[in-house]
């Protein structure tokens, strides 16, 4: 049976759900308006097409995963605000894959929309690290090193890269912990003098 009052923001949070209990790269159309209970020309009238759901998706998954690390922020301060973020943003990826793969597609030239939205994300990745009072490209360096480490680990686990014995959790919260320590010294490195890349990237 048709399900009524269909519209594009229920299709694209079905899509997503969807997305997450099946992978991203197995979302189809059709079997998107199965589960809707719609057939597939239906799902025109809201989405242009598979890429643009995709768009649609990334754009969902990227305010989520903003609004959770704000949440998560709230109230906190320097280490206990990254400890909660780092925690809040592995927990969501964990739970959304697909959301969590999707929330790093780079924005197409001149969209706007997906742009604003992945610079809100590390926007407040960037408030909470700003505690450290790092300036210029050390304050870039730090967004980037942290988005880094959390994605790498979170990445890895997703995959079942984690094979030996050791408590998972037990080295995430090391992982943390061992980037919170090198921010009070984050400055004392040397490095050497390297040429500015001109790269399009929101942190």
């Amino acid at each position: 049976m048709p399900r009524a009052g269909l519209t594009r923001e229920n299709v694209v949070d079905a899509a997503a759900v969807m997305a997450d209990e099946v992978g991203l790269s197995r979302l189809t159309l059709a079997a998107l308006a199965t589960r809707l209970g719609v057939r597939q020309p239906s799902l025109y009238k809201h989405i242009d097409s598979l890429a643009g759901l995709h768009r649609s998706i990334s754009i969902q998954a990227k305010r989520e995963l903003g609004t959770v690390l704000a949440r998560a922020a709230v109230g906190r301060s320097g280490d206990d605000a990254i400890r909660a973020m780092s925690h809040a943003y592995r927990g969501w990826a964990l739970l959304h894959p697909a959301r969590y793969e999707a929330s790093h597609a780079m924005p197409a030239p001149g969209d706007l929309e997906s742009e604003a939205t992945s610079l809100a994300a590390v926007q407040v990745i960037a408030d909470v690290l700003a505690a450290y009072e790092l300036e210029g490209d050390d304050a870039i360096d730090v967004i980037r090193a942290f988005r880094s480490t959390l994605h790498g680990f979170v990445s890895l686990e997703a995959q079942g890269g984690f094979a030996l014995s050791a408590d998972i959790d037990r080295s995430f919260e090391r992982l943390v912990e061992g980037f919170i320590l090198t921010l009070d010294r984050w400055t004392d490195v040397d490095l050497p003098e390297m040429t500015r890349s001109t790269g399009v990237d929101p942190a």
